[in-house]
């Protein structure tokens, strides 16, 4: 089986990509999102686009799924139950004590998860150092027992003070647990994340066990209908972290999973980046809810070790992918004071944008594009006719309240507008970090991104953009080169001398065997900081290569990128960080994309952003690009339709992908 499916579920649309190595045969398949219910639009996508004979030679299903992001979005899932240490009862609404806007005077935190009467202590106590200074009250478990199944909990986190030191009063409590009768999941801390900070641990926890109500029940079905369909292989999910795990363990640790569809196309964008030598290249995702952004330096995914989701903190491997509500399906409306404002309101995939034609009637940022022409008439993937008239029917309420004068001027401000909160994403990834955009290159992908890739090259000054192949199921081409990947961290604060490395070697070997992955390529990072501080630079080690000074040069190195300056005092350890990776194809060339089966379109009428005006262009099949084009002038492909501005000119590189150079800059 030589077969590798990847299908990505968006706001908007659901993509498939399936790549056949051994025939070099492509696939691919567009479908609209079905909210209610994933699954279905994942399986639809299938049936769309790969017959069971292909299905069955088929050795890995990749899988990007927002199942635990909505769930968390959508506060719908279990009902959690939390045991912790007495004195602990109240972590999750005291937080950190700070405010994550300042200047908010109404700001309030999110709710908790767990209501108070479902947070029970129990009374134990361990050290920092894994020392016990009292030993667990069973007692007091058992009545913590009697409590969930009196109030319906469906799943209970374990969160024990320090238990990342020693987990023994943690697992006694789980098995004192189902001794009183509990059968439903039980998320305990020292397995979910195993670091210091009872705030965030305690939070990651309780995350894991809200979502795993939905997503367990989610990716098992989808497996069942699959295997119904005829799939043999190994169904994989991917995770928040890059990579991918098995279904089993995401179904275990569906707190990795939670930013699962975003990195996706991110991991494509690093792949890309390096093999064109792109040294600063910036990931443009224009979904339909959505624009996802991330900064992709000499070919390295931007990694950290936690994030952030409605407010809820995740101890968990994590790609920093920025994300607005600038997408598609991004709604445009007149506030009080008669301003043109775009999202984060989204029409989604049920209504979509009103010239889906589908029961919408908000303008939306694809209708102000289908009127400008910067997207053809006709149809689009997944089978959907757009109406010229219901998008315009759509914008034209937006000329009064705002005092704009006729539909083409609120299209063009509803197309400006939401460039503009993209391009004030992608500054929060580059130059608020002291990275310059201008020197590198935009990759512009998703079934809008594209169309957008011009207009940001503009907002941020930048010389170049590049559509990859696939560009609008390019999120589902980084499924498809994804490697198996697993992860386990230990805080252990102590200094960085002579005597620190062979204690992490032990600790790693201690990690790796947890991992359990015979065969994986090993990766090993410490999380330092100089002594006093608080907050840490993660650090690739080789261990048994490197001794204390190349480790301590090398966080130097890093230290001084980051903040511009370099301390003279010690280094201290935090946390050893272990990362095993499996290498599903270690030659796994970019997915070139099919030819559209389309015929030329000739030319079109469409607005030039660049020129202020409208103007007759041609649209050519992306296939049929020869040479170099200068705009303005439509690109067209199955999944997506590149938009070419006047003053940039287009042309296919080697790879297969579409680079588009600025001319001039009037």
């Amino acid at each position: 089986m030589t077969t590798v499916i990847g299908v990505d579920v968006g706001g908007t649309f659901t993509d498939l990509v399936l790549h056949d190595a051994a025939t070099g045969e492509i696939r691919v398949a567009k479908q609209p999102t079905t909210p209610s219910a994933p699954e279905r639009g994942v399986l639809a996508a299938v049936d769309a686009a790969v017959p069971a004979d292909l299905l069955a030679r088929c050795r890995h299903f990749v899988h990007g799924t927002t199942v635990g992001l909505n769930a968390l979005l959508e506060r719908r899932g279990a009902t959690v139950g939390l045991i912790t240490t007495a004195g602990f009862r109240d972590v999750l609404e005291i937080r950190r004590g700070d405010r994550d806007d300042p200047y908010d005077l109404f700001w309030t935190p999110p709710p908790p998860l767990v209501p108070r009467r479902l947070r029970l202590e129990v009374a134990e106590r361990v050290a920092a150092d894994g020392s016990v200074v009292r030993d667990l009250e069973p007692e007091d478990v058992r009545r913590a027992a009697e409590t969930f199944a009196a109030e319906g909990v469906d799943a209970v986190a374990i969160v024990l003070v320090n238990s990342y030191a020693n987990p023994a009063h943690e697992a006694h409590a789980a098995e004192l647990l189902r001794q009183a009768g509990f059968a439903g999941p039980v998320s305990l801390s020292h397995e979910v994340s195993g670091e210091y900070r009872e705030y965030e641990r305690t939070c990651t926890t309780v995350v894991d066990a809200f979502v795993r109500h939905r997503m367990g029940p989610y990716l098992h079905n989808l497996d069942r209908e699959l295997r119904a369909r005829g799939f043999a292989g190994e169904l994989l999910v991917t995770r928040s972290g890059g990579g991918a795990l098995a279904l089993a363990e995401a179904a275990a640790r569906p707190f990795e999973t939670i930013l699962s569809g975003p990195v996706a196309g991110a991991a494509a964008t690093a792949r890309l980046a390096a093999s064109l030598g792109i040294g600063t290249a910036v990931a443009a995702d224009v979904g339909g809810t959505s624009f996802d952004t991330a900064l992709i330096e000499d070919g390295r995914l931007p990694l950290l070790y936690q994030g952030e989701v409605v407010g809820l903190p995740l101890q968990s491997p994590w790609v920093d992918v920025r994300s607005v509500g600038a997408g598609g399906g991004s709604i445009a409306y007149a506030d009080a004071g008669g301003l043109l404002r775009v999202g984060p309101r989204s029409a989604g995939a049920d209504p979509g944008p009103a010239c889906y034609q589908r029961g919408g009637t908000e303008p939306t940022v694809t209708d102000a594009a289908l009127h400008l022409g910067m997207i053809p008439r006709g149809h689009i993937s997944g089978g959907i006719e757009l109406s010229e008239d219901a998008a315009a029917r759509a914008l034209a309420p937006l000329t009064g309240p705002t005092g704009i004068d006729g539909v083409d001027a609120v299209a063009v401000g509803v197309i400006r507008i939401a460039a503009a909160h993209m391009a004030q994403a992608v500054r929060g990834v580059t130059v608020e970090r002291g990275v310059d955009p201008r020197g590198g290159a935009v990759v512009a992908f998703g079934g809008a991104g594209p169309v957008f890739g011009c207009l940001l090259a503009d907002e941020l000054d930048v010389d170049t953009v590049v559509v990859p192949p696939n560009a609008g199921n390019f999120s589902a081409v980084g499924l498809v080169q994804a490697d198996i990947v697993r992860t386990a961290a230990r805080t252990m604060v102590r200094p960085l001398d002579d005597e620190a490395l062979p204690l992490v070697e032990r600790v790693t070997e201690t990690l790796f065997e947890r991992l359990a992955q015979p065969g994986a390529v090993r990766e090993v990072d410490l999380d330092l900081r100089h002594r006093g501080q608080e907050h840490t630079l993660t650090i690739p080690v080789r261990l048994g290569e490197d001794d204390v000074a190349a480790v301590s040069a090398r966080f130097s190195e890093a230290y001084h990128r980051a903040f511009g300056h370099t301390l003279p005092d010690p280094l201290e350890i935090v946390t050893v960080r272990a990362t095993g990776r499996v290498v599903l194809d270690a030659d796994r060339p970019m997915v070139p994309a099919p030819p559209s089966g389309e015929s030329g379109r000739g030319t079109t009428r469409l607005w030039s952003f660049r020129r202020g005006a409208w103007t007759e262009a041609p649209v050519v099949r992306r296939e049929d690009l020869d040479g170099v084009a200068e705009g303005p002038l439509l690109v067209v492909e199955p999944t997506a339709t590149t938009y070419v501005d006047a003053g940039f000119a287009a042309e296919t590189h080697e790879s297969g992908c579409l680079v588009i150079t600025r001319k001039d800059r009037s």
